[in-house]
């Protein structure tokens, strides 16, 4: 997400009519807001407000700022864009992709709240010494060439907010660093080449974007997942293996897409899948899930793609998921589906986007040959059910659920 220009105009909306404000525009933005010398900086660019570089408690943490730029840049080995030729001199805030303000602190001045390099094309590595901007709530580096590991000190970047790093080389263990920040939301790491386990330690977090997609995370997945309060998590292509755990169905009523496709994972869709009311994207394909879809699907009404295909599954693909109103892509294809009902019949459903194909469906076009038909995977495997007598009501799922949940909390 690019926030940058975001930032600019709630900073300009906050300026008093009376203030005189100086808009400078160099390679980004830098405003100046009368009355301080420095005043609030938003930079990126080249300062053309002729304002003097701050002085007093500003300048030793703008001179920190500079000596942690400057061994960055040391340690950038390739620039073909040029974006590094305004990193000279003591005013960091006219560096390109570095943005100022005195929001943080205004008897202080300015200090560094942004760094926003994103498709800069840069080679290179991180540094430790990057830690000591400890202002700094944003921090973007994606779809660059940058490799090596995320330093231990970056766990003192007290006040970041989004960590970007997705689209570069990085490598290493999950960076711990992350789970030291406080103010982390937003944490980005698709697209890169770690490895190992991922931290139960995450899942506490109030992160509300988790991306750690096309990686090779592998293990299983942590069983405090349902911890989560984020809205979209995207765990997709890597090497996860085990069991979706059953506190998936506790998480946050605020997520609305999971992503888990493409990996090892085995085993029954958790039947707390129903609970999240505002889901719009459930994406599982691709992995060993077995036995029949949970009834508790039917809870899912904002649904608007659910793709299983490329598992295990089997029954009958039940009317209740053809019949969820906002459905716009439905895949089932390459399981051992046996049927569907009238509702996945009607013509108005599948020209929504319904593809069966590969499956074991009797007088169906497109299925598997009757020989692997014969012997259903996992068709001995038990998958948890809410015990109830009467039809699934979607408002008691989370009392059915919940209790349980609670009792075996430590």
């Amino acid at each position: 997400m690019e926030w940058s220009w975001l930032l600019v105009f709630i900073l300009w909306q906050m300026m008093p009519p009376s203030e005189a404000a100086a808009i400078a525009v160099g390679g980004g933005v830098g405003i100046n807001i009368g009355g301080r010398g420095g005043g609030v900086w938003v930079g990126g660019g080249v300062n053309n407000n002729n304002n003097p570089t701050p002085s007093g408690p500003s300048a030793s943490m703008l001179t920190g700022a500079y000596t942690a730029l400057q061994a960055w840049k040391s340690a950038i080995t390739d620039d073909p864009l040029g974006v590094l030729k305004t990193w000279d001199g003591l005013d960091v805030c006219s560096y390109k992709g570095v943005f100022c303000s005195d929001a943080m602190d205004p008897s202080n001045g300015p200090s560094v709240v942004a760094i926003d390099l994103n498709h800069a094309n840069l080679q290179g590595t991180l540094v430790k010494e990057l830690s000591v901007l400890t202002d700094m709530s944003i921090f973007h580096l994606n779809s660059n060439r940058f490799s090596g590991t995320i330093p231990d000190t970056f766990k003192d970047l007290s006040s970041l907010q989004e960590l970007d790093l997705s689209g570069n080389y990085f490598s290493g263990s999950f960076p711990m660093a992350t789970l030291y920040m406080p103010n982390l939301v937003y944490l980005d790491l698709r697209f890169n080449t770690f490895s190992g386990s991922i931290p139960a330690g995450l899942f506490n977090k109030g992160l509300d974007a988790i991306f750690l997609n096309n990686n090779q995370f592998e293990g299983e997945l942590p069983s405090n997942l349902g911890n989560s309060p984020a809205s979209v998590i995207n765990l997709a292509n890597n090497r996860f293996n085990g069991n979706i755990p059953s506190s998936f169905g506790f998480m946050s009523s605020k997520l609305k897409e999971i992503l888990l496709l493409n990996n090892q994972l085995t085993g029954c869709i958790p039947q707390g899948v129903g609970m999240f009311s505002e889901m719009q994207v459930f994406d599982v394909s691709r992995n060993s899930l077995m036995g029949h879809l949970p009834d508790s699907m039917s809870c899912l009404t904002d649904i608007e793609v659910l793709n299983l295909a490329h598992n295990k599954l089997s029954g009958v693909l039940p009317d209740i998921v053809c019949s969820l109103r906002s459905l716009m892509n439905l895949t089932v294809a390459y399981n051992f589906f046996s049927g569907f009902g009238q509702e996945c019949s009607k013509p108005f459903f599948r020209d929504a986007g319904f593809d069966y194909s590969l499956n074991c469906i009797p007088g169906r076009d497109m299925q598997r040959p009757q020989p692997e038909c014969s012997v259903i995977p996992g068709s001995g495997l038990s998958c948890l059910r809410i015990p109830s007598p009467q039809p699934l009501m979607c408002g008691a799922l989370s009392g059915n659920l919940k209790p349980n949940q609670t009792s075996s909390s430590p």
